[in-house]
């Protein structure tokens, strides 16, 4: 049941399609995470497969395991060389006025002993970047394709509320928090020297099907 997950796979790296829901590692409020099924994507590897990088909770789509200790290591040295293109699709809480741009909004996180901790735009903060293009309008709310260059926590969910100035619709630190929050991993390609790129498309998740986003080509 376990390869139904699974959007690219050889001998270093798996993508997955993560549900939404499901945290990548455990933390006092998310005893359940994806670490406690690795074990399952050996599939004939004695070691387990290591997450790359992070996807939020609520956030679904491609997420990059490294196979061994080696491949972890040139994924990560790939994220950090800004050489992994990803893209993302959002439905946001209304229409920008734009049908593209590009956002540069340092971040910094901030926290609270009643509101938790949140990501916040701070010109002290690291620098984040961001392109982003409107792909369809129903029913009052954009879908809208982002295009990171920087993997800051929260990055997306930000821009989408202070650089567009509209949330993302369900984002419940940024938003209304109403119904799922409709952020999807749409997209990964990792280069790699001497090999095929590491390359995958998750297919649109329950949510956005359910929210009447099945069928947007982006």
């Amino acid at each position: 049941m376990w390869e139904k997950y699974v959007l690219f796979i050889d001998g270093e790296a798996i993508v997955i399609d993560k549900p939404a829901g499901l945290a990548v590692h455990p933390g006092a409020k998310t005893p359940e995470s994806l670490e406690d099924y690795l074990k399952h994507f050996r599939f004939g590897f004695q070691r387990a497969p290591l997450p790359v990088h992070r996807l939020d909770r609520d956030t679904s789509g491609c997420l990059l395991l490294a196979r061994n200790p080696k491949a972890h290591k040139r994924f990560q040295r790939a994220f950090e060389d800004k050489k992994v293109a990803k893209t993302y699709l959002a439905v946001l809480d209304g229409v920008p006025e734009r049908e593209a741009g590009r956002i540069e909004i340092p971040l910094r996180k901030v926290s609270s002993e009643a509101e938790g901790w949140r990501m916040v735009g701070d010109p002290a903060g690291k620098p984040s970047a961001t392109d982003w293009r409107v792909v369809a309008v129903r029913d009052g709310r954009a879908v809208v394709l982002f295009s990171p260059e920087t993997g800051r926590t929260h990055q997306i969910r930000v821009h989408a509320s202070e650089g567009i100035g509209i949330p993302i619709s369900g984002d419940p630190v940024y938003g209304a928090g109403r119904g799922p929050m409709l952020l999807h991993a749409l997209s990964i390609r990792v280069d790699r020297d001497g090999k095929p790129p590491v390359e995958a498309k998750a297919p649109l998740p329950p949510a956005f099907v359910g929210a009447g986003f099945g069928d947007v080509d982006a």
